[in-house]
């Protein structure tokens, strides 16, 4: 069974192309540059050749692109954005009027004389000319998404809490962090980039989604030494966010999320280790810019930093030489990939006729 998990972040998209007839390490594997750095490259480039920019596609991941397009319009440029492409710089389609972008429909986008800029998290068919220039077919059984969406918050309502309410949500209603992971046709309404990535899609394959912070915890316990303890203290801290886990196996005891760029070194050990100990507050993680902090399950932990201290994620330097005493946690010897081994988990939780294939390689978990 060939199932091709993807996980879509600020910084880079991951890819690993899973073979259950294959050993896991030789695998397809490629870490590419994210689609808000492609859509933010190719904006830039408008901006330096004098050109107005066309901004077509669905709701997508903001950050880069958001911030080339700010840039762009500071220097004179122009900018015009169909409705639905728009969503991806804030949900508050009269907030994208503010910032200088004129919404138009697709007819008229096809009119209008400038730079076509494509918004979507999941381009299916570069990925297929990417493994065929490598003879690798392109054809999947299965396909496993992950993203980080904050969703579609109420007019009024922070999109922080917003995101971090869902997050809450999904583990009081089942303490495993496999309660994350959902077939795609089943996510919420509210989750509007997750349901584009989905549908990006296109029917290919069968789709499960997992979102991306919770799916490289879990793929970070599939390190042999992580796995071989009971108890963890997961830390990920991706490009933008930071997500941290006090786990007892796939239980969550606690969890705290924040922005990776508004904390120093210290500010993250002094999280961590109040995490672990659970005293660590929600308003203290809000009020510094972050999402906020949860304790679910103590009775699941002891109230101290665990033995294990796995940390995953590109900005894992950050706590590198601290008193937390890191473990750079690389799941069949890939730190880059630890997300898609997590997707890999969710889709077998959604689809268990994979199941079987899945843990042909990965073990049963």
């Amino acid at each position: 069974m060939r199932i091709l998990a993807i996980d879509m972040g600020t910084g880079t998209q991951d890819i690993l192309l899973y073979d259950s007839t294959k050993p896991v390490e030789n695998s397809v594997k490629m870490v590419l540059p994210s689609a808000t750095e492609i859509a933010a490259r190719r904006i830039r480039r408008a901006t330096a050749a004098g050109r107005a920019v066309v901004l077509g596609g669905v709701v997508a991941g903001g950050g880069p692109c958001s911030w080339a397009l700010e840039d762009h319009l500071r220097a004179g440029g122009t900018a015009f954005a169909t409705p639905e492409a728009a969503q991806t710089f804030n949900d508050d389609l009269d907030e994208v009027r503010a910032m200088g972008v004129e919404l138009v429909s697709e007819d008229e986008a096809a009119r209008i004389d400038g730079e076509r800029v494509v918004l979507q998290d999941l381009d299916l068919e570069a990925i297929r000319v990417a493994l065929m220039a490598f003879e690798e077919p392109g054809d999947v059984d299965g396909i496993a998404l992950g993203c980080l969406d904050h969703g579609a918050a109420p007019r009024g309502v922070s999109d922080r809490l917003f995101r971090f309410e869902h997050l809450r949500r999904i583990v009081e209603s089942r303490n495993d962090l496999l309660a994350f992971a959902s077939r795609g046709e089943e996510l919420p309404a509210y989750l509007t980039r997750a349901r584009s990535m989905v549908a990006s899609a296109h029917g290919a394959a069968p789709v499960a989604f997992m979102d991306t912070g919770p799916a490289a915890a879990l793929g970070a316990l599939h390190d042999e030494h992580v796995g071989a303890h009971d108890e963890h203290l997961v830390l990920n801290l991706g490009n933008m966010h930071l997500l941290g886990f006090h786990l007892r196996g796939r239980q969550v005891a606690s969890l705290f999320e924040h922005h990776t760029g508004e904390v120093t070194s210290e500010q993250i050990v002094r999280f961590a280790t109040r995490l672990a100990e659970g005293t660590l507050e929600h308003a203290e993680i809000f009020e510094s810019k972050g999402h906020g902090a949860y304790h679910a399950g103590r009775e699941l932990v002891r109230p101290a930093v665990p033995g294990v201290v796995a940390v995953t994620g590109p900005q894992r330097g950050k706590v590198r030489g601290t008193a937390l005493r890191p473990y750079f946690a690389a799941p069949f010897g890939d730190m880059m990939i630890s997300g898609c081994f997590g997707l890999l988990r969710g889709y077998a939780e959604v689809f268990p006729e994979a199941r079987d294939a899945v843990e042909a390689q990965l073990g049963r978990g």
